[in-house]
């Protein structure tokens, strides 16, 4: 008979997870309390960058490889745009290190960057300043992803393929003799299956006070999006890449949006947040901050617009490595999280994994194991 597994959660980590166990046999019933791509997931809003610079960490690099691949077949599945292909622009600070030990990782994972020059860098793209910058990573293949509509289109993809969706909420099953039993429904009632996931981003460690509780840290993260000229198509996807500007704060900005205007974010980990019940209202500090560092970076925008705003959040683990792990006292129960910001991209990849650890097919990685926190 086809197992049956409850995945909580339907943000980048549950949806694809969900979507392949459901290919590779198994009757899954995926939950969540808002919806794919809800304005309280980590996974939701509108765009989310795909890149591989990833430093010394081959694990992520051969990941994003692997997810860059399974994002252009899905998209294809489901017949409409959901991943841009845009190129990134890592703009490498003094302390050039990471960077140096990136190139070749991403090179041997077989990935299009070429590494430019400042005055090439300037060249290239002229509306940019690039002082106080070194060198540069230009990834041609990388770009960004439609995160909202990414998730619902696993979503339909996934009940098109048989999957079983439900909104609402779901509590973890009590645990004895080494495994978990059902799960309590917010609806009323019980979901028994044979295994479940939860992959539910910034609320494990509400779900899991004992095995989680503070490994995973939600911090408040504003990004802002600002007007350009009019009729100025130097910030347009045509013109101008993604970047991420790796200098004392990481700062990274996404062109277009779906004529959304340019985005700002500030990678700076914020105050501790609440994302059930936290107001999402923008700071006029982080506003000043992202107003500051575009008209450095874009003389011509110094004085641009404020068109939208975005209070959004990360869910962080210590050392910002994923969570990727059976529960220590129930067999049957997995843990997907800790995504630290940079987790969305990784969802075919990370979904890949856990699919193969329920299904027996794998055992855990190390490196995304749990008992690595303790």
């Amino acid at each position: 008979m086809k197992p049956r597994v409850a995945v909580v959660g339907a943000g980048a980590f549950g949806g694809w997870t969900a979507l392949h166990l459901v290919r590779r046999g198994a009757r899954v019933t995926l939950i969540d309390a808002w919806g794919p791509g809800n304005s309280r997931a980590s996974s939701g809003g509108e765009t989310r960058i795909i890149r591989a610079t990833y430093g010394p960490d081959r694990v992520y690099v051969d990941m994003v490889a692997r997810s860059l691949q399974l994002w252009r077949e899905f998209q294809e599945r489901a017949g409409r745009p959901l991943f841009r292909k845009i190129g990134v622009l890592w703009l490498a600070g003094q302390d050039d290190r990471y960077e140096r030990a990136a190139l070749p990782l991403l090179r041997e994972a077989g990935l299009d960057v070429e590494e430019l020059t400042r005055a090439a860098a300037a060249a290239r793209y002229p509306q940019i300043n690039f002082e106080r910058g070194g060198w540069a990573i230009h990834a041609k293949d990388a770009g960004y992803l439609l995160a909202r509509r990414a998730c619902q289109a696993v979503l339909e993809i996934f009940q098109a393929e048989g999957g079983e969706y439900r909104t609402g909420s779901a509590t973890p099953g009590a645990i004895g003799q080494g495994g978990m039993g059902p799960l309590a429904l917010s609806e009323g009632g019980s979901l028994t299956a044979d295994a479940y996931v939860f992959a539910c981003g910034p609320w494990l460690g509400r779900l899991f006070p004992e095995t989680i509780g503070d490994r995973v840290r939600p911090t408040r993260q504003e990004v802002f999006f600002f007007g350009t000229p009019p009729g100025d198509r130097r910030f347009t996807e045509e013109a101008l890449p993604v970047w991420i500007d790796k200098g004392e704060r990481i700062f990274y900005g996404v062109p277009g949006n779906e004529w959304r205007g340019i985005k700002v974010g500030d990678d700076t980990r914020g105050a501790a947040f609440d994302p059930t019940a936290g107001e999402r209202t923008p700071s006029p500090e982080a506003l000043r901050s992202a107003r500051d560092y575009l008209g450095f970076r874009f003389p011509v925008l110094n004085d641009a617009p404020l068109l939208e705003a975005r209070v959004c959040q990360y869910e962080n683990s210590p050392d910002t490595r994923f969570i990727i792990d059976r529960h220590p006292q129930a067999a049957n129960a997995w843990i997907a999280g800790g995504g630290s910001g940079h987790g969305f991209k990784h969802g075919p990849a990370v979904g890949e994994r856990v699919a193969d650890l329920v299904r027996g097919v794998k055992t855990a990685d190390p490196f995304f194991a749990l008992s690595r926190l303790s």
